[in-house]
């Protein structure tokens, strides 16, 4: 196998491994998300992580965090707005990126 070959097979690892990174980090965000939401509509316990749950199904309608924001603007009404529910996925997203590079 050429220099060149190794390398761009070495590019392909990367890539995919950044991806899986990204994608384990989403999930997660919207873990975290569901259950700060759920914390707000007074869930607990199982009720709060089902609802967690549905925050992460939500994420597959389409790409991009617009899915979710829509479920959690719908479903929380005037208990958040939008600012803050978009600053925080950020700040969440960070705190799962932390604890996904923590458990590597």
């Amino acid at each position: 196998m050429s220099s060149f070959d190794e390398r761009e097979k070495g590019f392909e690892n990367k890539f995919a491994h950044d991806q899986e990174m990204i994608f384990k980090a989403e999930a997660r965000r919207n873990k975290l998300i569901g259950l700060w939401a759920a914390d707000l509509l007074g869930k607990t316990g199982d009720d709060a992580m089902s609802y967690a749950r549905e925050v992460i199904k939500a994420d597959f309608e389409e790409s991009g965090d617009e899915d979710v924001y829509r479920k959690l603007a719908h479903d929380l009404g005037n208990r958040a707005d939008e600012k803050t529910i978009r600053s925080k996925m950020v700040e969440l997203l960070a705190e799962a990126k932390v604890q996904i590079f923590n458990e590597s």
